[in-house]
């Protein structure tokens, strides 16, 4: 069986260089020189501005992009937070085109002549130059030079880091600006669908391995394994990005939906490929975390699930096995705020205020399980149960069997109300959840034990997901959840919305 660092020399091998992950120097200068070039870039940028297109300025975005490249981080931010502030538009220009053009319209309305159309046409032409901000000027240059598009995406991964420590207005709408010139970059008509193979170079393969954010590739076998038969493994390019896989989606050709990701991790019993009638997609990447929030993923499922239908006429069937990334943060919390405000020595004296500020994540006849089966926790809650069972290390409480008739059913309950019923500004709170409700998708079922691994039962206690694709449904379940917030499921996960009865095993 071949280990990881096998893996690594074979990938050296390919590559031609030493054993070992790729580690990349991030090439940036030390803190004194990033501040001069820090004082040169803003000098840079106004001379970009000015002399709009021509050959000096395309010299000056090439050396733009270059000295970007060399700053530290807290430079980078710097030159983000002058472009967000000093490079916007000029609001006493627009005030006055807007008065402008409001007298032309109402000159018209008054005149019933058409005698100010083209001073209208003139005045509307006018205010869309104003109301475009000089640092999107300086971006749509950058993006006419040669790897323009690469620099954009990494800037913008900048952008969010700041972002992050900072959630200024000015920020946000920096942000919105390049996504827009990103979105309309990676158009639709312009991304290559690629499908992965052994053969592809090994600089692109090991891509495969950095970027797998779902389930990660252990090992030379398990890549081989995952490019094999009864898989496939997508994804697309952009001719501006050559080498880059922008986002990439694994495949799994089985008869059914599957519900354990250990099952197609180690496909023990593969499933011959004329005889697969389920499409399952079990992990999906992005690769560039400049290009978050930019709807790749469903161009992908949907380019992917049209090819599959082509090649192979007896899949009928386009579903995911997904993990649920949020569960165990969303529940731990409430457990433990409610074990803490309502422990045995307060109860007593706090029965007014448990009454109004309880949660009741628990039943009444789920508590009473709970405090059955643990009969030594004395002067416990039963979210204080619940609590200890799922912090127990390496979760072996989870597993264990003498527990699951009891906490199975509560677990199962509990996760689907947080992707039902958990929301966050009309959108699902979890986000794989919204991410493939949003495209068309409904929640089929839950499966116990779906990933026994160490990161899902830290995750989701185990638990992971199916969402399917019912391709004659999917603009319908778009319009439902866009629309009215309804996220579609099946009975299954309806009826686990109401506590079942339980035994204490």
């Amino acid at each position: 069986m071949a280990k990881a660092g096998d893996f690594w020399k074979f990938m050296s091998f390919k590559l031609g260089r030493r054993a070992g992950p790729a580690i990349a120097s991030n090439g940036t200068l030390e803190s004194g020189s990033s501040t001069r070039i820090f004082d040169k870039l803003q000098a840079t940028i106004q001379n970009i501005i000015n002399a709009r297109a021509n050959a000096s300025s395309d010299i000056a975005v090439c050396q733009f992009s270059n000295d970007y490249y060399k700053l530290d981080q807290s430079n980078k931010h710097r030159i983000l937070t002058l472009l967000a502030t000093k490079y916007g538009v000029n609001r006493t220009n627009i005030q006055n085109l807007s008065q402008q053009y409001s007298d032309l319209c109402k000159a018209e309305k008054e005149t019933k002549e058409e005698k100010n159309t083209p001073a209208l046409y003139r005045t509307e032409h006018s205010l869309r130059s104003a109301l475009t901000p000089l640092s999107v000027q300086l971006f749509k240059q950058i993006n006419c030079q040669p790897g323009g598009l690469k620099f954009l995406v990494d800037m913008r991964a900048d952008l969010r880091m700041l972002i992050e420590d900072q959630n200024l207005p000015a920020f946000r709408y920096l942000d919105t600006c390049l996504k827009e010139i990103l979105e309309t970059a990676l158009s639709p008509a312009l991304l290559e669908l690629h499908l992965f193979t052994w053969e592809d170079p090994a600089a692109i393969l090991e891509k495969l391995v950095i970027f797998e954010a779902v389930h990660p590739i252990s090992n030379l076998y398990d890549l081989k394994r995952r490019l094999g038969s009864e898989r496939r493994c997508f994804g697309y390019f952009h001719p501006s990005l050559p080498g880059e896989p922008l986002i990439f989606i694994e495949v799994a050709l089985t008869r059914s939906i599957v519900g354990c990701i250990q099952d197609v991790l180690r496909n023990e019993s593969p499933t011959p490929e004329d005889e697969a009638t389920t499409a399952l997609f079990y992990s999906i990447s992005s690769t560039q975390p400049g290009l978050t929030g930019i709807s790749l993923g469903k161009l992908l499922i949907k380019r992917v699930v049209g090819v599959l239908q082509q090649e192979m006429p007896k899949i009928m069937t386009f579903a995911t096995l997904s993990p649920i990334p949020g569960f165990m943060s969303w529940l731990l919390p409430r457990l433990a705020s409610e074990s803490q405000s309502f422990s045995s020595s307060r109860m007593q004296q706090d029965s007014e205020r448990k009454s109004l500020f309880k949660e009741n994540l628990l039943h009444a006849q789920e508590a009473r399980s709970l405090l059955e089966s643990c009969r030594t926790a004395e002067n416990q809650t039963a979210e204080n149960i619940m609590w200890n069972i799922l912090t127990f290390p390496r979760k072996e409480l989870i597993r264990s069997e003498s527990l699951q008739g009891v906490i199975k059913p509560i677990l199962l309950r509990l996760c689907a109300r947080y992707l039902l019923l958990e929301k966050r500004r009309g959108k699902a709170l979890d986000v794989v959840t919204n991410f493939h409700v949003q495209n068309g998708a409904l929640i089929e079922r839950l499966n116990w034990m779906g990933d026994f691994s160490e990161r899902g039962l830290n995750q989701s206690a185990g638990i992971t997901v199916n969402y399917c694709y019912r391709l004659d449904k999917i603009e319908e379940n778009i319009g439902n959840y866009l629309e009215k917030g309804i996220i579609s499921s099946s009975s299954m996960l309806k009826d686990l919305l109401e506590p079942k009865s339980m035994s204490p095993g």
